[in-house]
């Protein structure tokens, strides 16, 4: 994960100074000035015993370093984001630990900071914008807290690394622009991803190397080629990843074959491979995900799982391996998309850069997403699929207040699906989005509810048509089939990078069912994820008037009101595809009286 180059000269051959790059955290003691004037002594004899349990127990179990430690902070370094938010959690918990006992207002808190980056590095500290990001992270956290950028959050998985909230857009001190940050927190349990429809050509390729077994033991081999089997298998029903055949990628298991030979042979884009060692009835992998254009590995883990619940089809180990190496797939595609010139990009670079940047609900971010999916339809025009994200881009800036001209913008989703149902009739991702626009757009309910139909029938694992098409039952005051469709979407895709999406049509569906308690659930999930989605404050503000909790849904209408200052009633009515509906009627009136005026 770790690259690096020499910067300056060298002294009898040594470097004096590097660029890396790596995931930096900074820690920093609450309230020190305050707890040292109290106990000077007792505090200080804490905070060093605190450094050294970092040093000794946190530190070597991740590979990180500290670089330097201050009477009230540490700086660390890691070799990527993943290992440095595992860092920050033990370093909480051996702070709690040091802390149980005492009296409120003696107790060490800490609050940290995490960015990702190219730093300089010499032996005896580390230098850059990175650093200083990192520190500025550290400054919005309180007691407790880490908070993190954009870029580091990318770069992880939510509920398998941390669980993840999103801050929005924040200042901080010698930074001109607002930072997109976001509150981290202990990952809690960890769902099993299942893969839903394919994707076509625009697609990147893994080529999957079967594991080879450390010590060799021919007794132990088969194991290498059941895990891949599988892994394989899952990745085949996986739309955003096109994977090899392992007849194909077997004959490179044994080989010291490079990257290079392998993308001579195989023309993949990405390669997995890795070994295990096997200890009584549990292996250990050692995984390695490797970008072959570049020969830089951008994703390593290890894990360990029991061999019987491998071999009875248990796919726990299975789905994890490949949520985790899809997401790292896409975080490398959208540092790609940002960082290189537009012409040089794969095509599927782009596209998967465009629907990640569309769901983020930043208007820069938003406004790029658009941008790279133009790219993918001049590139290819007789493809159903960016013709089909595009027109969710119209929709999704129509729900967010974005528009200049609706009328316009319905226009164009409609003929974004139009054009991609030519290309494919049977596309299940385009009959999905068209089905998106005629409820939304149009507010030809009838057509959209047999779009879904149509959908799920050409792949019943879309789990976005399962998704869109409970809304519609939400709409249309069917709150039992809103739900039913809506959990169903989320276990076909319960790790899905726009998970906040699912939350909140998922509380959209539990509104029409009048289970507000449900809703404001899943709602303050999704807001966790993404606070800048105004459909979920709409949704959480009718839950809370439903519930008589009128505070705080003029709280949550003040933070809607923020973000799109000229919603009105009559506004909302005229879009909504519940108008027409008793849904439409109360969550109007809620609204109302929660504070959004007419």
């Amino acid at each position: 994960m770790r690259s690096r180059s020499q910067i300056c000269a060298t002294l009898q051959g040594v470097p004096i100074m590097t660029r890396e790059a790596a995931a930096i955290l900074v820690v920093d003691m609450v309230e020190s000035v305050r707890l040292i004037g109290q106990d000077e002594e007792g505090v200080v004899c804490r905070w060093l015993s605190l450094v050294d349990r970092v040093v000794t127990q946190v530190l070597p179990a991740r590979g990180g370093r500290l670089v330097k430690s201050l009477g009230d902070g540490m700086l660390l370094q890691f070799g990527d984001v993943r290992l440095a938010a595992s860092a920050a959690f033990a370093i909480q918990q051996e702070s709690e630990t040091a802390s149980s006992g005492l009296p409120a207002d003696e107790q060490m808190l800490l609050r940290m900071g995490i960015e990702v980056g190219d730093v300089i590095v010499d032996h005896h500290d580390i230098y850059g914008q990175g650093v200083n990001l990192a520190a500025r992270l550290a400054s919005l956290a309180g007691p407790n807290e880490v908070v993190i950028s954009a870029q580091a959050r990318d770069l992880l998985t939510p509920t398998l690394d941390a669980e993840i909230e999103d801050l929005g857009e924040c200042y901080v001190k010698h930074i001109q622009q607002p930072v997109r940050a976001y509150r981290i927190g202990r990952a809690g349990p960890k769902p099993v991803v299942k893969c839903t429809a394919l994707l076509g050509e625009l697609r990147p390729s893994i080529a999957i190397i079967p594991f080879v077994p450390r010590p060799q033991a021919i007794d132990q081999d088969v194991l290498g080629e059941v895990l891949a089997e599988e892994i394989i298998r899952a990745f085949s029903r996986c739309p955003d990843v096109a994977v090899l055949s392992r007849l194909s990628t077997t004959a490179f298991r044994w080989r010291q074959s490079t990257l290079e030979d392998i993308r001579q042979h195989l023309g993949a884009n990405f390669v997995l491979s890795g070994s295990y060692r096997v200890d009584d009835q549990r292996v250990t992998l050692n995984l390695e995900l490797a970008e072959v254009r570049s020969q830089r590995v951008v994703w390593a883990d290890r894990l360990a799982h029991n061999i019987p619940g491998i071999l009875d089809g248990q796919q726990e180990l299975i789905s994890q391996i490949v949520s985790m190496v899809a997401n790292a797939i896409q975080c490398c595609e959208l540092q790609r998309a940002r960082s290189s010139p537009l012409p040089t990009l794969e095509s599927y670079s782009l596209l998967m850069s465009g629907i990640t940047l569309m769901h983020r609900m930043s208007a820069a971010d938003f406004l790029e997403a658009q941008h790279l999916l133009q790219a993918v339809i001049e590139r290819a025009p007789r493809h159903a699929v960016p013709h089909s994200w595009m027109a969710q881009w119209y929709v999704l800036r129509v729900q967010q207040g974005w528009t200049e001209d609706s009328t316009k913008d319905r226009r164009c989703a409609l003929d974004c699906t139009k054009r991609a149902l030519d290309t494919d009739p049977d596309s299940s991702l385009a009959l999905a989005i068209d089905g998106l626009v005629h409820t939304h757009m149009t507010r030809e309910l009838d057509v959209a509810a047999d779009r879904y139909a149509l959908a799920v029938r050409a792949n019943a694992n879309n789990s976005l048509a399962w998704l869109l098409k409970g809304t519609l039952h939400a709409f249309r005051d069917e709150g039992a089939h809103a739900v039913a469709d809506t959990q169903r979407a989320i276990r076909l895709s319960p790790l899905d990078p726009h998970r906040y999406y699912y939350d909140t049509l998922a509380a959209t569906a539990y509104l029409a069912a009048r289970k507000y308690q449900l809703a404001v659930k899943y709602a303050r999930r999704s807001l966790k994820a993404n606070r800048r989605h105004t459909s979920t404050l709409r949704a959480m503000a009718i839950a809370q008037w439903q519930l008589g909790h009128a505070l705080e849904a003029r709280q949550t209408v003040a933070e809607l009101m923020r973000l799109e200052p000229g919603l009105t009633i009559t506004e909302y009515l005229r879009r909504t595809p519940s108008a027409g509906c008793r849904t439409g009627q109360e969550w109007s009136s809620a609204l109302r009286q929660a504070g959004v005026p007419g």
